[in-house]
């Protein structure tokens, strides 16, 4: 009678044995790559149980990230989160090699890099990437805006982690949430945006650089994982490299160097500064990643072999074409020299990709219209009828199943203006409602100026009836004068 109990109760058991034992080896990684002070030390690392429960809570579709076999590769292996300490936490060379010394990046960007599209980015290529800018402040003390601007799963790695603040103490009770869950924190020297300069975070604090030693000296001594920083460059390249070598010194053990100033905001307006980052990468000792001007992967190997960087980011290049990074590209353009937007319907299945991939990691609406907008764009300024609709419809209306139903109807018209016109590129025309509005300006402005004209003829009437008035006041006027004044 006892038997029948006993058998189920050892049959879990094995169950929950067996559960912990396929959770033992971490996902699949980049290939590594030789670095300086490279050594021979364990290869892999045990998943611990906090990151087996994190496994179990969240589902996950799609290939893993597609990478090379390094089973007989060596790499250092952080400690498990419960174990990590900042005494024990990895540093600089290291620490870049238990990633597995990643390549290509995918940069962190406000509401754009989310979990759902650095997936999508890993599948083409990418082999790191960067969660969006996270305030600080916001992730302690807002729990609404923790869980939507933060989420991630077992195969989202390697991944760091970036924080924008100017208050240590708040930037490491951030840090300390997110450490079990990522491999290094990163802050952000870099953002240019008027937003930053009112917040006094980003690339306003290039003018502070208490602060900024401050931010990144509380993250490394006391922080379970390493602890990086985005910059961007001076006018100067002295001070440019001596801004480098004080975070450095601060404790990041990963720098990513923007070649453009703080006042270069736009991309298409002024050239990256390769030169410099090529010099800031000789001076430091720890791994220097690159950005600006990554456009292809083309122009990502050429900037790794003009600055000797170990890495490249890229940001807005990668919204309009989230295959950046593939190899082979996932198309050629017919100029290289031009290679945004992308050509043809290509970008159309990457919408589709993206879309399915949001059915399992949920995001916000706002979000993904975002990268609607900015992967099939330059079509929509040619259906502008498409355009509207995602511009009109209500968040409470649009749903995954239409919004695969709209971007099946956008390729169906690119297919179709290619084998009719032989045309991959859009022309551009104006919408009914731009139409509406431009005409609806010229009427306004027919109106300014016929009330201007009215207001003209009034006061030239007024101003003849003040002569009148003063010609006949005037006692030894003549009428005859008066008379002409009249007329």
């Amino acid at each position: 009678r006892h038997i029948p109990r006993r058998v189920p109760r050892w049959m879990r058991a094995a169950r929950r044995l067996l559960s912990r034992l396929a959770f033992s080896t971490p996902p699949p990684r980049a290939s590594t790559d030789p670095s300086p002070g490279a050594g021979p030390t364990a290869a892999g690392s045990l998943l611990t149980p906090t990151r087996r429960r994190h496994a179990r809570s969240t589902h996950y579709v799609g290939d893993p990230m597609a990478t090379a076999d390094d089973s007989t590769s060596t790499r250092p292996t952080p400690p498990a989160p419960e174990d990590a300490t900042p005494a024990t936490k990895l540093k600089s060379w290291d620490f870049f090699r238990s990633m597995g010394s990643p390549k290509y990046h995918v940069a962190p960007m406000v509401d754009q890099s989310e979990l759902a599209f650095r997936e999508l980015c890993r599948r083409h290529g990418a082999t790191c990437a960067y969660t969006p800018m996270i305030h600080a402040r916001l992730f302690v003390e807002d729990l609404k805006y923790r869980k939507e601007i933060f989420t991630t799963h077992i195969n989202d790695r390697p991944l760091l982690v970036q924080f924008c603040a100017n208050d240590p103490d708040m930037l490491l009770a951030a840090a300390s949430i997110v450490a079990p869950h990522c491999d290094g924190v990163d802050i952000n020297f870099g953002c240019p945006q008027r937003i930053a300069k009112r917040g006094r975070y980003g690339a306003f604090l290039m003018d502070d650089w208490t602060t900024v030693h401050d931010l990144i000296h509380k993250l490394d001594q006391n922080l379970s994982v390493p602890v990086t920083a985005k910059i961007r460059v001076y006018d100067d390249l002295e001070t440019s490299v001596k801004y480098a070598k004080m975070v450095e010194a601060a404790g990041a053990q990963l720098v990513a160097v923007h070649g453009r100033t703080r006042e270069q905001k736009r991309a298409a307006d002024v050239r990256a500064n390769w030169a410099f980052i090529a010099e800031i990468k000789k001076a430091l000792r720890v791994p220097v990643l690159a950005n600006g001007d990554i456009r292809t992967r083309g122009e990502a190997d050429a900037c790794l072999e003009a600055t000797g960087a170990d890495g490249v980011l890229s940001a807005e290049p990668l919204l309009e074409n989230p295959s950046l990074f593939s190899n082979p590209p996932m198309y050629e353009p017919t100029d290289p020299s031009v290679p945004l937007p992308v050509e043809g319907d290509v970008n159309c299945a990457l919408l589709h990709e993206y879309l399915e991939i949001t059915r399992t990691h949920q995001t916000p609406l706002r979000m993904v219209k975002g990268h609607v907008h900015n992967m099939v764009g330059s079509w929509l300024k040619e259906f502008t009828d498409l355009r509207d609709w995602l511009n009109r419809t209500p968040h409470s209306e649009m749903t995954v199943d239409k919004l695969q139903a709209w971007t099946k109807e956008l390729q169906g018209r690119v297919n179709l203006v290619k084998r009719n016109e032989g045309r991959v590129r859009p022309i551009p025309k104006k919408s009914e409602r731009q139409l509406a509005r431009e005409a609806a300006e010229a009427a306004k402005e027919a109106a300014i100026e016929e009330q201007a004209r009215e207001e003209d003829a009034v006061a030239a009437l007024d101003a003849k009836k003040q002569k009148m008035e003063h010609a006949s006041a005037a006692p030894d006027t003549p009428p005859a004068v008066v008379e002409a004044v009249a007329n």
